[in-house]
């Protein structure tokens, strides 16, 4: 009894020694799961659509594969042919394994080899080993760690990653893609049949080279999967019939330049979710590949598309023709000088300045800044116009004097802020007045970005690329006024030839937009934005070179609003004008100080006849102001100013009430009830407001 108790005791101990040193064993000599973290790069749309994959270090298209990914018919395929009992076994499977053994013992050769898919799992893993029994013991000692530590899910995820399908194809996804040009979610049975063979003989049943012996294993499949009562005999006879395809066919190359750019900035990044929409970037870039060839050789555009509301780009075109020459240049990142494309930002700041309205008279002859003398772009002058028709015919001389009063520096220094990176020329020293006509660089995302601050009622910022990035912070390019006015007036530019009749009259949303021409006719531009979309389009060669007589507005507005075309219908529409907007647009009823602009603001008073600024003494910021009763006769209102030099130009809600002397009565009266904001501006453009509500008394 003794004896037996000691034997007991040895055999417990000897089976607790084999058990630690399994498990110190399996935790000192893990699997090797480098092959599995090196998968190809992949960038993708909002919604998960592939944009483009790159290869891994090693040479492979190995895409990250999931059980979500694949279809369920194939994977029904794949576990009744290679592993029926894989939700149940532990990484090895004895009766799998003992009938191989009576299949080879009967048949004298291997006949099946009894591999579970963990252990084949195993087997891509590790590096290339000769074939034998110690081997295959050794995949199934690395079957039960891999059951150890990952989900049958998990695994069978790796099994869809990893296995060979031919060439440098690695997983079910990436030999989807190339030999039928889909996702393993679609293919048919045929498809599903020819993946779950490839594997077995990746190098010998290559379809793209072995189209003969890949139909034989495919259709052995098929067989098989009829026999398993996987599928009908009828529905694989169709699939037999169906062939197989003989050349691999090209990975999804969208928004090649993007991908590039995300791919270097964010290193280790396996899968980058883009704020893209796959529809609308395959749509501009198909229109962009129509309309290349009208421009000439060498000749290429680059497009940027931009929700409002969010700032996320939703089309980036870089370039046409990736594998052409130049092809691979990011012409939507390269400085180009803008020519007149920045003239919107020069009116904004002096719109917000209350230096100008755009009903203000300007004039547009012949001046000299110094040693510098612009001229317009067709060599005439027009004499006395408004700010209005000065910006939307583009004439320099107005916009150089604007810049002038604004200040160059002011002026580059408020588009740097807004996040606009600008390139001067070498040795320029401080930004002058050329800048006002192209005298500098900027790129077309960034002028894109700009221009959607104006369509956010002047805050901008910058641009989203990746999905769930936070916000950039907001930068106050000028206020809601002035961004209101440049709207108006964008929305009457003149349309390219062509447009203007039957075609512009279609156009199912108002677009507010400009363009540009740079010197010697280089870069041909057009930005505009909608309610709900700002784009942005450059026309030009990649080496720079002229392109004569071809401007910006004949070459990329056109290209501009076919991209609007594109787009999905406008959600929002038009917002009410702000709050201190002078709606008029008669000049004799602005402010005087506002009618007529001139080259050098006025000088100041002396100091004896300095007057403040006006303010409203009646009634009161935040008041609530009784109105007479229905029955009374007389229901009108006294707005009283103190301070401000006349005349007093006094507006409700935006709309002109008329120009007072300091002293003179202003009688007002109201619509009804309500808020109401009350404006006064003096003749030296000062002003002050007062937001009350009309409230009606009781009788």
């Amino acid at each position: 009894m003794r004896n037996r108790s000691q034997i007991l005791i040895k055999a417990l101990f000897t089976l607790f020694g084999v058990a630690c040193a399994v498990a110190t064993a399996d935790v000192a000599n893990p699997p090797d799961m480098t092959r599995a973290v090196h998968v190809s790069p992949e960038v993708v749309d909002s919604k998960g659509t592939l944009l483009r994959a790159f290869l891994t270090k090693d040479g492979y298209w190995r895409m990250k594969t999931t059980v979500r990914d694949v279809g369920p018919r194939y994977l029904a395929m794949l576990m009744a042919y290679e592993d029926k009992r894989f939700y149940e076994h532990d990484g090895v499977d004895p009766l799998a394994v003992i009938r191989a053994g009576l299949q080879f013992v009967g048949a004298g050769h291997i006949v099946s080899g009894g591999s579970t898919l963990t252990m084949q799992v195993a087997r891509i893993l590790e590096p290339p080993r000769s074939r034998g029994i110690f081997t295959k013991l050794f995949q199934m000692m690395r079957a039960v760690q891999l059951e150890e530590r990952y989900s049958k899910d998990e695994i069978l995820s790796l099994y869809l990653t990893l296995a060979p399908f031919g060439g440098n194809l690695e997983g079910v996804r990436a030999a989807s893609l190339s030999y039928f040009g889909k996702d393993p979610s679609q293919i048919d049975l045929a498809e599903a049949a020819l993946l779950v063979a490839l594997p077995q003989s990746p190098v010998k049943q290559r379809p793209d080279r072995h189209a003969i012996r890949a139909a034989k294993g495919r259709d052995k499949v098929l067989a098989r999967m009829v026999g398993e009562g996987v599928i009908t005999q009828g529905d694989a006879d169709i699939a037999k019939h169906e062939g197989v395809p003989f050349a691999r066919q090209a990975m999804p190359l969208t928004a090649p330049h993007l991908a590039v750019r995300l791919k270097l900035r964010h290193p280790g990044e396996t899968r980058i979710v883009t704020t893209l929409n796959a529809g609308l970037q395959g749509a501009v870039e198909r229109m962009a590949a129509q309309e290349q060839p009208y421009f000439g050789d060498g000749t290429s555009l680059a497009i940027v598309v931009v929700e409002n509301r969010t700032r996320n780009v939703l089309a980036y075109l870089g370039g046409v023709n990736y594998w052409g020459p130049a092809g691979q240049i990011d012409l939507a990142q390269r400085w180009r000088s803008p020519g007149s494309a920045l003239k919107p930002f020069i009116y904004g700041m002096a719109f917000d300045e209350l230096i100008l309205h755009p009903s203000t008279l300007m004039t547009d002859a012949p001046t000299m800044f110094g040693d510098y003398a612009p001229k317009d772009f067709d060599g005439a002058f027009q004499g006395a116009v408004t700010a209005r028709d000065a910006l939307r015919m583009s004439l320099n001389i107005p916009a150089v004097m604007v810049l002038d009063r604004v200040g160059p520096l002011a002026f580059t220094t408020n588009l740097e802020s807004a996040g606009a990176w600008l390139a001067f020329p070498p040795g320029g020293g401080s930004p002058s007045l050329p800048v006002a006509l192209g005298g500098l660089g900027i790129s077309l995302a960034d002028i894109t970005m700009l221009y959607s601050g104006i369509a956010n009622g002047g805050q901008a910022r910058a641009l989203r690329f990746i999905e769930g990035m936070p916000d950039a912070p907001d930068h106050r390019l000028f206020g809601p006024v002035a961004a209101f006015y440049l709207r108006q007036v964008l929305r009457g530019v003149s349309l390219p030839d062509g447009w203007a009749m039957g075609q512009g009259l279609r156009r199912g949303r108002a677009v507010a937009f400009k363009t540009g021409t740079s010197y010697g006719y280089r870069d041909a531009w057009s930005v505009g934005f909608s309610n709900d979309y700002t784009v942005g389009v450059w026309v030009g060669r990649a080496d720079g070179s002229p392109r004569a007589g071809h401007v910006g507005r004949e070459s990329a507005a056109p290209i501009l609003l076919k991209t609007f075309e594109l787009l999905p219908p406008e959600q929002h529409g038009d917002a009410p004008p702000p709050a201190g907007a002078i709606l008029t647009t008669a000049n004799d009823q602005l402010p005087p100080s506002m009618r007529v602009f001139r080259r050098e603001s006025a000088p100041a008073p002396p100091k004896e006849t300095v007057v403040p600024p006006p303010t409203i003494a009646f009634p009161p910021n935040g008041s609530i102001v009784p109105l007479p009763p229905d029955s009374a006769k007389d229901r009108t209102i006294v707005l009283r100013a103190d301070g401000g030099k006349a005349p007093l130009t006094w507006m409700v809600n935006g709309q002109l009430i008329g120009n007072y002397d300091r002293f003179q009565a202003v009688l007002y009266t109201p619509d009804g009830e309500g808020l109401a904001r009350i404006t006064v501006v003096d003749a030296q453009g000062r002003s002050d407001t007062a937001q009350v509500r009309f409230k009606k008394s009781k009788s």
